[in-house]
Formats: C-alpha cells, structure tokens, sequence
C-alpha cells in the first residue's frame, strides 16, 4: 500500500488526494489538495440539472491573488499545456484539510498567510468561497483580487473558446446573473466589487485524463474579477445555479457546520454524500465524479450506507421508489430518465433488491406500514416468481434449482466490463455468486413472507450447489457451473465471486472445512489490502495494473484489479470460519479493517476508492469516491467494531 500523500516527508499537500462537496441533488464540487485541477470533472459548480442526472460545469474554478505591500501573490495554481503550472500558488500552500470541508492556508513570502475556505451547502446547487487574513505580512494594504473561469458544459465534456460564449452579466438585485449559453445559468453574489474584464484562458491541462487516454486540454472563460479589502475582514463569494440561497454566506457556513457535527462519525458524514433526491425520494449515487444512481451498486450499498449506518428512512424510500420499476422480474441495471429506455441488464440487481429489502423489514419492524410492506412483498414476490418462470437474457431457474443466465454479448454480472461488441468476462451459464445471492433470497424472503415454496426451493438450489461447484483439485469453488450453457462444462477460473457462498450474505451455503479452505484460498491468492483481486496472479490474462486508455483499463477491469467493496464479504466470511470470537474479531480488525481506515487519508479523502491495483504498491484507482465501498466499510465497523 502506498505511503499517504499528506505524509511529512512531502512538501506539500498532493493532487494525488480528492476532496468532495456534495449537495445531495446529484451535483457536487471537487478538486485536489495541491488546489491543482487534474480531472475534467474538477469543478466549484458542478450542478445536476435533472436530480440526481444531468449533471453540467458551470464554473470551473477560481484564480486568486493578493496583493501587498511587499508585492503580488498567488493563492491559486492551474496546470497548462504543454507542462506548465501558473499561478505558482501552490508553491506557498502550507497546509490542507478536508474536515468540515476544504481548507487552504497559504504563507506567502511577505509573511503574510491566507486561509482559503469552500463548502457546498446541503441541498442547494451552491457553492460557497471564503478567505480569511490569519496573520498580516507586510504593513499597508492587503487587496484579494478573485477571477471566476467559467465555461457550460456536459460534465464529461470539455470546453472550448468560441465567438458565442456571452460574457456579459446582468444585475440582478446585489447579485450578477451569468448566461453564457442559452439555460446555464449562474448567479454569483459577493462582498467585493466586480470589475467586467472578459477574457479566455487557454489550454488547461488535465493530468488524470490524460493518464486515462481521455481528451485533456480545455478553454475557459473569465467574464472578470471581484476585488476585496482583505485587510477590514473576510471575503466571501457565493455562485449557485439559477437562484442565490436567501442565508448569507457566514449563516451558510454555521448551518452546514451543525449540520455536519450531528453525524454519529466521519464514516457517516461521509456516507450522507451518496444520498440525493430523485423527485420526492432518496436515491444513492453509486459514485462521484461520473456515476448516477445504479441498481446493483444501490442495493449493495444500502445495506452499509443505510443499515449499518442507521438510516432506515431512507432505505425504506429507496425501497419502495425501486419496486415500481420491476418489470418481468428484474431490476432495471439503472433508473430511467426522462425520454430514456431502462436497461434490465443485471442477473443479480433483482436479487441484492430482495436481500436488502428483507434486511430492511427486519430492522424496521412495526415501523414500516402495512400498505408499504405489501407493495415490497408484491415487488419481491413478482422478482422470485418471474426468475422461476424465465425472463430476459435467458435468466431461468433450471431442473437444479439453480439460475441459469446469459447470452451471447450481454453481460449480466457485477463484471461487466465491455470493449465494443466484447464482453471482457462474460460468465454464460451458472455464475457462483448468482447462486448464493438466488438461495439466500429464496430463505430470506420465505422466511419474511411465510412461503414454504420458497423456503423448498432454496433447501433443493443449496443441496445443488454443494453438489455441483466443488472443485477438490483446486480446495475452493468453480466461477460457473454449465459453463456457456453446456451441461457439465465448468469455469474453474480462480476468482473472488465464491467468497458469497461463505461471508457477505445472511446465510452461507457451505460450513465446516470446505467453506474454511475456499476462504484460505481466497486470502492466499485474492486478498490485498484495498480488496479482493478479481481475478488470481497466474491465470490468463491477469492483468497487474489498472492503467491506461479506455480499453486497456476495460481489458484489466475485472482480470486482477482489486475491488474494495469485496473485503466486507471477506471479513464476514474469515471470521465465520473461525467462529467469531474476541480474538478473531480483532486480528480481523486489525489485518483487514485497519487498512481500509488509513486508505481514508489518501485517494478520495474520507471516503473509499472504487478499486485499486492488484499488485503493490495497490495504488487506487477508478472512481474515488464510491458508494458500496464505503457501505461495506461501514458494514464492518458495524459487524467487527473496534474494542
């Protein structure tokens, strides 16, 4: 694992380290702690116009300088092509921090230092900009001079200069009213004087993306500047999407402080970040900066982010807002928007729905209403009933007992990884965490609900499965059973999909030795410390690092990366085979949470990074901030608290 990036021996705070402001709409602020912007996605404003989708960059980023009598200094640094950095202000950047939000203190070569403040108010597509003078330098005057970079684009978009971007603002009592491109509205208020100054600036450089083989170079425009007398006090700036918030910025920033030390701990701080609204109901963001609201990824998270986390109001609405969506049995793989076709592509997003709802109805108990709890039962009954009688893709229950599933050039697992017409890892047949996640809501649901043909079904799908995925050569499980449809044919490919019929579930399908050599199979040659590889060192194709364009990293997504979210089914697991006492708890506290926890401090901070290379140094990648990552996080301080 990598040493921290806010380790002494580094001069300064990382790019390499994310922050994240969310507003629980969908839209979010997100940059480094070097200040440097290296994503595309790195903006102040970047607004969902569709709750939680539709999500657009209206103002990128700011520029600031502070000019004193001992002469003019930065406050701000962005990269440029071809390898230059301008402003220089992250050459005086003295510290970082993340809690309650972003912080900058800067100390400047006059003596001077500057502490640079930013936070998204809770449910306003806003953000709020602050700078305070800590310690004064040089003697006369201390004028902050602030320059917003604007652009008005999809957020997976770049910007580029052109004759129709409108610099021109309007008043709009106190505040100024920007329209650059017909319907991108942003309206800015601050404490300061505004000078009209337009001008573009050119070739911004984007380091991440062009690691990732994306675009990297984007034009941004400067309609002008907002001036302040930092030496009578504090400045403030305020931009928000269409309309200003009525609070001033101080009474923003003491809501949001007491709304952020009411959360039981950081992890469920954090955890508030991945619930939006989505029309009347909550929703969960599967990830930031480019992931929506999922099917899979919603209900594997839930049952950290909402359970474990005490947030049973919201799982009950997420719920319930899904079980409208079911159609011939499934889930749709995402939520459909306005004018979009749903895609019922996932073999295993119905049966996570069932697991977590069931979990739900046995915590809330009386809680939830009886007209409730029969619109979940309908919903689960029409997934059960609808898998049994056969539905898309050639998802069926088969003679076995067990779900059969796949066509060619679907891909219907949590692997999914697709280059053009190729699906990477296409698991035709019967995969082996399908089955875990079939029986255990078959038992999970006949025990809800009362219904002892569920409950038959679930004794004759288990009894087949012991029978049919044991692979004795290897001491561990097959991936897929009737490999490709064939009857008998088996995928022996050592991957960490197993680990479910052990830990991760309420019921595990195997016990005694066998379910206690699949689990030293799988730390032995699966187990980092950011997540279970997704596929063994040594078997074709495993692919060591996740880097790259587009189709090498889908070519290494699901062949060796490491998948944070997979420890919380191997820690429940591990210690399942080991009887779950005292001190297995706290040798699993401290081999396979304690990582987890100092990973917090690095990559997306405060929060779990989606997956991480398979071999050391582990170094995060994809998504910095993911939702069942952090869920299955929560659920193991839940499962395995600290003594």
């Amino acid at each position: 694992m990598r040493t921290s990036r806010t380790s002494p021996l580094q001069a300064r705070p990382s790019e390499a380290d994310e922050w994240l402001e969310a507003d629980g709409l969908g839209g979010f602020a997100s940059g480094t702690a070097s200040g440097l912007r290296t994503r595309r996605y790195h903006a102040l404003l970047n607004h969902a116009v569709t709750p939680p989708t539709g999500r657009v960059v209206l103002v990128n980023a700011l520029e600031a300088w502070l000019d004193t009598a001992g002469g003019s200094f930065a406050l701000s640094s962005h990269a440029y092509l071809p390898d230059v950095i301008h402003p220089d202000g992250v050459e005086h950047l003295a510290r970082f921090s993340h809690e309650p939000w972003p912080s900058w203190t800067y100390r400047l070569p006059d003596g001077s230092e500057v502490r640079h403040e930013l936070l998204v108010p809770h449910g306003i597509a806003a953000v709020v900009a602050s700078w305070r003078l800590v310690r004064r330098g040089s003697a006369g005057r201390a004028v902050l001079r602030v320059r917003p970079l604007l652009s008005g684009r999809d957020h997976h978009a770049l910007h580029h200069e052109n004759a129709a971007f409108r610099f021109e603002p309007t008043a709009s009592g106190e505040a100024l009213r920007f329209e650059p491109y017909p319907g991108f509205v942003t309206v800015m208020r601050a404490n300061g004087r505004y000078l009209h100054d337009p001008l573009w600036f050119r070739a911004f450089r984007y380091d991440e993306e062009r690691a990732r083989g994306f675009p990297h170079a984007e034009d941004l425009a400067s309609p002008g500047s907002f001036t302040f007398d930092l030496g009578a006090g504090e400045a403030w700036w305020i931009a928000a999407a269409g309309e200003l918030p009525h609070a001033s910025a101080a009474q923003l920033r003491e809501s949001e402080r007491a709304r952020r030390a009411a959360f039981p701990s950081p992890l469920h701080r954090a955890a508030d970040a991945y619930f939006v609204r989505r029309g009347a109901c909550h929703s969960i963001v599967a990830g930031y900066p480019w992931f929506t609201d999922w099917g899979r990824d919603t209900f594997i998270a839930l049952r950290g982010l909402c359970l474990a986390g005490g947030r049973l109001d919201v799982a009950r609405e997420i719920a319930l807002a899904w079980a409208r969506v079911v159609s011939e049995g499934m889930l749709p793989n995402r939520f459909v928007d306005a004018g979009e076709a749903p895609e019922y592509n996932a073999v295993d997003a119905s049966l996570w729905y069932v697991v977590a709802v069931t979990e739900t109805l046995a915590r809330a108990g009386d809680a939830l209403g009886g007209a409730e709890r029969a619109h979940l039962a309908a919903a689960i009954a029409a997934i059960l009933d609808g898998y049994q009688k056969g539905t898309r893709y050639g998802i069926r229950v088969d003679d076995d007992g067990l779900v059969a599933a796949g066509e060619p050039g679907v891909q219907l697992t949590w692997m999914d990884a697709r280059i053009g017409a190729r699906v990477v890892t296409p698991r035709i047949g019967k995969p082996v965490e399908v089955q875990a996640l079939w029986v255990n809501a078959l038992r999970l649901a006949g025990e809800c609900f009362g219904r002892r043909d569920w409950l038959a079904l679930a004794d004759r799908a288990q009894a087949s499965f012991a029978r049919r995925f044991w692979n004795e050569a290897a001491g561990c499980l097959y991936d897929v059973v009737d490999d490709g449809h064939r009857p008998g044919a088996v995928d022996a490919t050592l991957r960490p999909n197993q680990i479910f019929a052990v830990g991760g579930l309420p019921h595990a399908l195997l016990d005694g030795e066998r379910a206690r050599r699949i689990v030293d199979v799988v730390e032995a040659r699966l187990w980092t410390p950011l997540g279970l590889r997704s596929l063994a060192p040594g078997e074709p194709g495993y692919a060591p690092r996740y880097a790259g364009g587009p189709e090498v990293r889908d070519a290494a997504y699901h062949q060796g990366t490491a998948w944070a979210w997979l420890l919380g089914p191997f820690v429940e697991a591990w210690l399942r085979v080991r009887g779950s006492d005292a001190a297995a708890r706290r040798e699993a506290r401290a081999r396979f949470v304690a990582p987890l926890l100092a990973h917090l401090g690095e990559a997306g901070l405060g929060h779990v990074s989606e997956i991480a290379d398979a071999e050391p140094p582990h170094t995060p990648r994809g998504c910095p901030f993911q939702a069942w990552s952090l869920g299955e996080l929560m659920r193991l301080e839940f499962e395995v608290p600290a003594p």
